[in-house]
């Protein structure tokens, strides 16, 4: 497998989630327009293998208006997996050529000139072990096979540094009118990109990536209540469909946004009768 192979979700409206053999486990994705939302979806999201058991998984959620975010969005997926290709033929090491490709995505981004940006979750893989890299409020959440959460990132955004400090409980910060307020996106002048540590996978360990479309509208103990326990295909499948639920029922004192929806969930060796699927509009990557 070589980033030629990689598996690129563009303006998808999944009807259901779609498993496929990743990097030595499985990989879940799920990916849809939010609900009467007459737009496309302005997510995307990639599978990327590199070397044997070697690869990345990311999801970006654009914003700008109309075309705009869809088109960030895509523009990212594309420059990661070129950047990919190129330094797998110089063998470079994987976490250059991701560094690369997001700086690339960046500068093409602004090129655009159409004021968008986007969110980027990306986690890489290798033999094993995972190091997150995000810019924006997509988030990458790990949890063990009892549910114990062993790596969370922290939305760039002014709510999500606000419950991070503790001057906001999490009930407070998924109803805050300034939540969809993003302080850092792929696309702007002064971008950062933030690096975790390396972890160690272990088995039954559930590694989750998603756009806000699924943590503006579930709590973080109903999103591990749904992946804690099953099959991957099932219990991400549950998840979704709890996410659109809430979507479908606003108001009151529970979360429930409007919004597109991306997901993409993975264990390492969780073959257990989870084969590879098709999508519908599966977009294979294209010369640029």
């Amino acid at each position: 497998m070589s980033p030629e192979d990689a598996i690129v979700y563009l303006e998808t409206d999944l009807p259901e989630v779609v498993a496929h053999a990743f990097c030595g486990g499985t990989a879940v994705v799920f990916s849809r327009t939010s609900p009467g939302k007459e737009t496309p979806n302005e997510d995307a999201a990639a599978l990327v293998p590199y070397a044997e058991a070697t690869g990345i998984l990311l999801v970006a959620d654009g914003v700008g208006g109309l075309r705009g975010g869809s088109q960030a969005s895509s523009t990212t997926a594309y420059e990661l997996c070129a950047a990919l290709e190129q330094g797998f033929t110089r063998k470079d090491a994987l976490r250059n050529a991701i560094l690369d490709g997001i700086e690339s995505a960046d500068r093409e981004v602004r090129t655009l000139g159409i004021g968008a940006g986007t969110t980027l979750a990306l986690v890489e893989v290798d033999g094993g072990s995972i190091r997150p890299y995000h810019v924006g409020d997509s988030q990458i959440l790990l949890l063990s096979q009892r549910g114990r959460q062993k790596l969370l990132t922290i939305p760039h955004s002014p709510i999500g540094y606000a419950e991070q400090s503790g001057l906001l409980d999490e009930a407070q910060a998924i109803l805050h009118e300034d939540r969809h307020i993003v302080s850092n996106l792929v696309g702007m002048e002064d971008m950062t990109i933030e690096i975790g540590a390396r972890t160690e996978l272990s088995p039954r360990d559930t590694l989750l990536i998603a756009t806000d479309g699924l943590f503006d509208n579930l709590k973080k103990e109903e999103i591990i209540e749904a992946l804690r326990t099953g099959e991957l295909v099932e219990a991400t499948a549950a998840l979704v469909a709890r996410c659109l639920e809430r979507m479908g029922t606003q108001g009151g004192s529970r979360p429930g946004k409007l919004d597109d929806l991306t997901v993409i969930t993975y264990r390492v060796g969780a073959s257990n009768g989870e084969s590879e699927g098709s999508a519908a509009r599966v977009a294979k990557r294209e010369s640029q």
